[in-house]
């Protein structure tokens, strides 16, 4: 029987699967494998946090079989997620990720510090836009709606949480994100230096979430057409 993909809630089963999607990922869009020594620091950085500390706002594309093949998580307020990153995170990752002394010469070092810094993701011209998200698919999965139905996924719980709008920042020079973004709605954000940074925010909505086992009825067809339990 073939399997049907759909999107989730994500599950403490798929933290492996969130790490790698996040390092396959995590060079402008591509594989980062060879880019960082050790493979646990872009998820550290960009995925776990985001599932350990609101994993009610974390949504995987599930393959069919139970795997995550990609996934959408973020936080509904960015200045309270920057403080329970400090106190709560930091402390779990920094004996494996110690904070570099003096200015960061590779690489490694420059994402290790911004590990180090959550408080650059607060900025007054975003405040408007409280919540932040990240979202990223394996290649395979990449330009066949599934971006569309996680993102409605995640904007819809947000919505359902009285938020009214979201911002995401991107690497400018991914030009096929910024035409994913672009085609859902999102406006760019003036930010003073953005550096090689564009900031995009929208009202979180006008995005149905189909496509997502939600609750109900429909969770349920979607589960069963899966092969998993409803």
């Amino acid at each position: 029987m073939t399997r049907t993909p759909y999107v989730r809630p994500y599950r403490p089963a798929d933290q492996e699967a969130l790490a790698d999607i996040c390092v396959r990922t995590a060079d402008n869009g591509g594989d980062s494998t060879h880019l960082y020594p050790d493979p646990g620091l872009m998820p550290a950085l960009f995925a776990a946090p985001y599932a350990h500390l609101e994993p009610e706002l974390t949504f995987v594309l599930d393959d069919g079989s139970g795997r995550a093949a990609g996934y959408v998580l973020g936080t509904a307020d960015t200045r309270t997620f920057v403080k329970a990153f400090r106190e709560v995170w930091l402390p779990r990752v920094t004996d494996r990720f110690p904070e570099p002394q003096g200015e960061p010469e590779t690489l490694t070092e420059a994402m290790t510090a911004l590990l180090h810094h959550p408080e650059r993701m607060i900025l007054p011209e975003l405040d408007a836009y409280p919540a932040h998200l990240h979202i990223d698919l394996l290649p395979p999965w990449q330009r066949k709606g599934y971006g569309r139905d996680l993102m409605g996924a995640f904007l819809d719980a947000l919505h359902r949480k009285g938020v009214g709008a979201v911002h995401l920042s991107m690497l400018t020079a991914n030009t096929p994100a910024r035409a994913f973004y672009d085609r859902l709605g999102f406006q760019v954000i003036d930010v003073p230096d953005p550096g090689p940074l564009t900031y995009l925010g929208r009202s979180t909505g006008g995005v149905e979430p189909t496509g997502w086992a939600g609750s109900g009825r429909r969770a349920g067809e979607r589960a069963q057409a899966a092969g998993s339990e409803g």
